[in-house]
């Protein structure tokens, strides 16, 4: 199998919390891996080539998400539980984390994999639907279309992959499609059993709460009596509801709102630090490249 030099030690370098199974399960197949690329915040890329008279593959249970689009080829190629659905180049496929499907390969097929955590959903679920991260799980889709996500697709079958200005336009045009994905192919969970949890207007309350207060500082205790409850029962419940505990969900929001403003706005990277409720400077640039892998100043230089 032909490997990039830079994936050709470890084709699943430094998989963090990703099994990767669907990509070892192609790995250990006739398929040629052309292009790999870890992007930060679990995401990774890959680009795939196979040509076979006929194969199967099977992808059970693989405990992270797949989206896949078709570059070229695919028309001979269908899944046991659908026979006579075939793929063609522009066609999307989603494997859930815990779908299982088996596939005939024959002929010549050429897609692109972004592999995700379940987790990706999980703040999407909240800002963009209103829905608590345990209602939703990712649909298992076979040959589906739809204009946004393939063109974001195809925009980055053609971005290079090298290079940390390069991997973060790929990491945010790979958000890009995710979050088509969820409004297209969110689906709710089958009879899902909700235990705990903040009501959805406490949800919505809170949720609320933090995006107006992201510049000053924000406590437990605020948290517990917008909520009226204790600490650590908000702690507990807000977990449960946020699908993160307070503190990570802060956090995350604020660095949300520093790459808003860097990619749409010329504020000083101290105006940036102060409006996302960062203590100084130095404190914003730490949290920021700890999360987005760049300085504040280099993210802005490659997004603005």
């Amino acid at each position: 199998m032909h490997v990039p030099p830079d994936t050709a030690a470890n084709p699943s370098p430094d998989p963090g919390r990703i099994t990767h199974a669907v990509f070892r399960t192609l790995h250990a197949t006739n398929a040629e891996l052309e292009r790999f690329a870890w992007l930060g915040d679990e995401l990774a890329i890959a680009i795939w080539r196979r040509q076979t008279e006929e194969e199967e593959t099977a992808y059970i249970r693989p405990g992270h998400h797949t989206l896949s689009y078709y570059l070229g080829g695919g028309y001979r190629t269908e899944r046991n539980e659908l026979p006579g659905l075939f793929g063609s180049p522009g066609r999307l496929c989603t494997l859930p984390d815990e779908h299982e499907s088996r596939w005939v390969v024959r002929d010549k097929l050429r897609f692109l994999h972004i592999y995700f955590l379940p987790e990706h959903f999980t703040r999407r679920a909240v800002l963009e639907l209103d829905r608590e991260p345990r209602e939703l799980t990712l649909a298992d889709r076979t040959y589906f279309e739809h204009q946004q996500i393939a063109r974001l697709c195809a925009l980055l079958e053609h971005m290079p992959w090298q290079g940390p200005d390069a991997l973060l336009r790929v990491n945010e045009t790979a958000h890009a499609a995710l979050s088509h994905l969820l409004q297209a192919q969110g689906a709710l969970r089958r009879d899902p059993v909700l235990k705990g949890g903040l009501s959805p207007v406490v949800r919505r309350r809170l949720a609320d709460y933090i995006e107006a207060r992201l510049d000053q500082q924000i406590t437990l205790g605020m948290l517990a009596d917008i909520a009226c409850l204790s600490e650590y029962h908000l702690a507990r419940m807000f977990r449960i509801s946020f699908g993160m505990p307070p503190y990570a969900w802060i956090a995350s929001r604020r660095v949300d709102r520093a790459r808003q403003l860097l990619r749409t706005s010329a504020l000083p990277l101290q105006q940036v630090a102060d409006a996302c409720g960062y203590a100084d400077l130095s404190h914003f640039s730490h949290r920021f490249r700890s999360s987005v892998g760049a300085s504040p100043r280099q993210y802005r230089s490659v997004m603005a």
